[in-house]
C-alpha cells in the first residue's frame, strides 16, 4: 500500500493540570476543516481520548477522527486511540472495501488490547466514535454511547446510536450469549457495565462486543458538519441544541470549544470531549482556516 506519508497530521493529547485542551487544523486539500476541545470536567481524573489525524492512502487524503471514552481507568481508551486508525489505514482493504477493513480494524484492535491485558487486575473498557473521510464519502462506526451527529441541509441527524443494554435487540444478543441485563441505577450488562458494545471489558467480552455499527453519508453540497462527541456532551445536550449552537460558528476549534463550555456550564458530571469537522465544498470557504497556516495541515494543541 502506497503512503502519500506516513502521518501528514496528526495530535498528540496532553493533559496538564486537568485544564481544558483545545486545536484545530484545515485539510491539504481543502476540503474539510477540524476543531476539538476537551476537558475533565468535574471528574477527578481524565478517561476521555480522541484522535484527529489527516494521513494519505495510496494518494488519497484521508480523514480519521475519533473519540474514545474510557471506563476502569484510561488504559483502554489510550491505546484505541494510538491504535485503531493506524490498523485500519494498513488494512489491505482499507479503500477497496473500507466497511469491512473497518470491522475488522475494530475487532483486531479489540483483540490486542485484551491480548495486552492480561498482567491486569481490574478490567478497563473504552467506547469508539469514529468518522472515516475518503473522497467524497463520510463513513462513521460507533462502539457505545458516544455519539456522532452531522448537520445535514441545517438540520440534526444522529448517524450514530448509543449502545445501551436495555435497547431490545442488544438486550436480546446478550442474553442469548448467556448474559443477562439488570437495573442498577441504571441498566447493565451483568448489573455492571452501562453500555452494551466497548473496547475491552475482558470478563464480560462474551456478551459485550466491540462490534461496530457503520453508517455512510456522502460529502455533497448539503452536509455542513460533523459533531463527535463523548457522553459529557450528550447527557446534557440534544442533538438539535448542539447543531444549533455551532451552525454559525465558521471556526471548528471555536465550535468544539462553545459545546464543551456549555455542557460544563449544565452540570454535566462526566468528562466532555467534542470533535468537530467542517465540510468546506460549495461553502466558498467558510469555516476554512481554523486559525494556522493552511499550507499543509495546522495542529494547534494548546498543551500544558
Amino acid at each position: 500500500m502506497g503512503y502519500l506519508n506516513s502521518v501528514l497530521s496528526s495530535t498528540s493529547q496532553v493533559y496538564g493540570d486537568d485544564a481544558p485542551v483545545s486545536g484545530g487544523g484545515l485539510s491539504q486539500n481543502g476540503k474539510f476543516s477540524y476543531g476539538y476541545a476537551s476537558s475533565p470536567g468535574k471528574r477527578s481524573s481524565m478517561e476521555d481520548f480522541y484522535e484527529t489525524r489527516i494521513d494519505g492512502v495510496d494518494g488519497e487524503i484521508v480523514g480519521l477522527f475519533g473519540v474514545f471514552d474510557g471506563h476502569g481507568g484510561a488504559r483502554a481508551a489510550e491505546y484505541v486511540k494510538h491504535n485503531l486508525f493506524s490498523n485500519l489505514i494498513s488494512h489491505p482493504k482499507f479503500i477497496s472495501d473500507t466497511r469491512s477493513a473497518i470491522a475488522d480494524a475494530y475487532n483486531h484492535t479489540d483483540s490486542e488490547f485484551l491480548k495486552s491485558e492480561n498482567n491486569q487486575n481490574r478490567d478497563a473498557g473504552s467506547t469508539a466514535s469514529t468518522a472515516i473521510l475518503v473522497g467524497d464519502r463520510l463513513l462513521v462506526a460507533n462502539v457505545g454511547d458516544s455519539r456522532a451527529v452531522i448537520c445535514r441541509g441545517g438540520n440534526a441527524f444522529a448517524v450514530s446510536r448509543d449502545h445501551k443494554p436495555d435497547q431490545s435487540d442488544e438486550r436480546q444478543r446478550i442474553e442469548d450469549a448467556g448474559g443477562f441485563v439488570m437495573w442498577a441505577g441504571t441498566w447493565r450488562v451483568g448489573g455492571v457495565l452501562a453500555v452494551s458494545r466497548a473496547f475491552g471489558d475482558r470478563l464480560l467480552k462474551q456478551y459485550v462486543v466491540a462490534d461496530p455499527e457503520i453508517q455512510e453519508e456522502k460529502v455533497d453540497s448539503s452536509l455542513e458538519f460533523l459533531i463527535l462527541a463523548s457522553d459529557g456532551l450528550w447527557d446534557v445536550v440534544t442533538n438539535e441544541e448542539a447543531v444549533a449552537m455551532v451552525k454559525s460558528i465558521e471556526e471548528p476549534e471555536a465550535g468544539a470549544k462553545r459545546l464543551m463550555q456549555e455542557a460544563c456550564e449544565r452540570g454535566s458530571a462526566d468528562n466532555i470531549t467534542v470533535v468537530l469537522v467542517r465540510f468546506l465544498d460549495n461553502q466558498g470557504g467558510s469555516g476554512g482556516n481554523s486559525g494556522g497556516d493552511s499550507s499543509l495541515t495546522t495542529n494547534s494543541n494548546n498543551n500544558n
